[in-house]
């Protein structure tokens, strides 16, 4: 059995007292398996933690890997525009390798920067790319193959049949739902009610209720996508996917910012999870989410940054400011969303969102090894004599705070070195790919789009 002995940092639990601790933590094969002093053990591995702090691993429930190719190729648009000028033309031209450096890439800036565990939305063709890549990579995700069997303005190469749609998930669910150790798994992702049928999303929710799996997809982002539901459907977003029986405590919703009054309730009522995303939502000007008031309600929210094609990094640091300012602002009250409930939302709400609250979020006996060790004796962080270690986290931390991170008990970073991906040949690869990428694509928009 594999130890790992981490020793002398301050660990901010997230235990039920929020407890604060000087204190080692013994990690044994993939799991705490010892909190306290004078651990008695032979490790195979031991760190000093004695200038750091240890931490959660950071969750993101709603992040697109397959986009990481495409950062900064459709700034500036609206959401509608920025999916059928640019993204979709780019996912529908995406091959098994380009979607493979293209969760590379995404995975290294994500652990990188904190991030232990995500639940990922891939594209229509390739899913089988991502689930290689995150095994490979040490990784924990909930991946999902994006589906896709209407809509208007959509490539060829993304449109489904609804049959074939539905096999090739129930095929990626059977070979990779609970692999590697439990890292990996899985869950139905149709794209929004506005790119599926509703034969599709009947059999979705049939499916997953059958093999207690997840569905993960976006709803409210935007006033149009809205409008387009409720002239397609006849009502808006949230209330369509009650009706069809959708809703409930194994649905992950991302972004959430249109809801009126009797959505919310139906959110809060039947536990399904809403996923904040307010740099994406910033950016795309889709609005701001009324995030409080979710939270007054007793709806589990979570934290996340999407994709990098619409934010444009992966960093759960800029989400939690975000999050959290751009509420006070709303609201005219500096007290709303204190660094605290932020901090909460990006790691317990996330354990919530993936339905392992008893496995993740927090650092304690039993528990899965998802941690990571900051220094936060840096120029942007200091001083921190007797600062409020949490706001220090919350509203001055960065990415470059990171220092060790930890998944499933394995170190896939130690003092900023990547032990799993090779940093420097990801980026030569991902740019070499994105050449043959944008080649494969004859899209004339989006060509005439492209900013030289």
């Amino acid at each position: 059995m594999a130890q790992l002995l981490i020793k002398n940092g301050i660990i901010i639990t997230m235990n039920s007292a929020r407890e604060i601790l000087k204190s080692d933590i013994l990690i044994q094969d993939n799991k705490i398996k010892e909190i306290g002093t004078n651990i008695k053990c032979f490790p195979e591995k031991e760190i000093d933690a004695s200038n750091l702090v240890i931490i959660p691993g950071f969750i993101q429930p709603h992040i697109h890997l397959t986009q990481t190719l495409f950062r900064n190729l459709g700034d500036d648009l609206e959401l509608l525009d920025w999916l059928k000028k640019i993204i979709w033309p780019l996912e529908a031209g995406h091959f098994f390798e380009s979607n493979k450096i293209s969760a590379t890439l995404g995975i290294a800036e994500l652990i990188m920067s904190g991030t232990t565990s995500i639940i990922d939305m891939g594209t229509v063709n390739h899913t089988q790319a991502i689930c290689e890549t995150v095994k490979a990579t040490g990784y924990r995700a909930v991946v999902g193959k994006c589906m896709m069997d209407h809509g208007t303005e959509v490539p060829k190469d993304l449109m489904e049949n609804t049959e074939d749609s539905i096999k090739q998930s129930i095929d990626l669910m059977n070979k990779w739902h609970d692999c590697a150790n439990g890292r990996i798994k899985y869950a139905f992702a149709p794209r929004f009610v506005v790119s599926c049928s509703e034969d599709l999303l009947l059999k979705v929710r049939d499916i997953a209720l059958h093999n207690n799996v997840m569905i993960h997809t976006h709803a409210s982002e935007n006033i149009e996508e809205i409008a387009l539901v409720e002239k397609e459907r006849g009502t808006r977003n949230i209330k369509y996917l009650e009706k069809l029986g959708l809703t409930g405590e194994n649905l992950v919703l991302a972004h959430c910012v249109w809801l009126d009054q009797d959505e919310m309730k139906i959110l809060r009522n039947t536990g399904t999870k809403v996923v904040h995303c307010p740099g994406s939502n910033l950016k795309l000007a889709s609005g701001i989410a009324r995030i409080p008031e979710l939270l007054n309600m007793k709806v589990n929210v979570s934290l996340a940054s999407d994709g990098a094609a619409c934010n444009n990094n992966l960093d759960i640091f800029s989400e939690m400011r975000y999050a959290a300012l751009i509420q006070k602002a709303r609201l005219s009250s500096s007290t709303i969303l204190p660094a605290e409930q932020i901090f909460e939302i990006a790691t317990l709400g996330g354990a919530k969102a993936m339905g392992m609250e008893h496995e993740l979020g927090s650092i304690e006996k039993g528990k899965k090894a998802d941690i990571i060790l900051m220094d936060l004796k840096k120029i942007h962080t200091s001083p921190g004599i007797k600062r409020d270690i949490i706001s220090q986290i919350v509203y001055s931390a960065t990415s470059h705070n990171v220092h060790t991170t930890i998944v499933d008990g394995k170190i896939l970073m130690q003092n900023r070195k990547l032990t799993t991906i090779n940093i420097k040949d990801t980026i030569n690869q991902a740019e070499k790919i994105c050449k043959k990428l944008f080649m494969l694509n004859t899209i004339e928009d989006f060509v005439k789009s492209w900013k030289f």
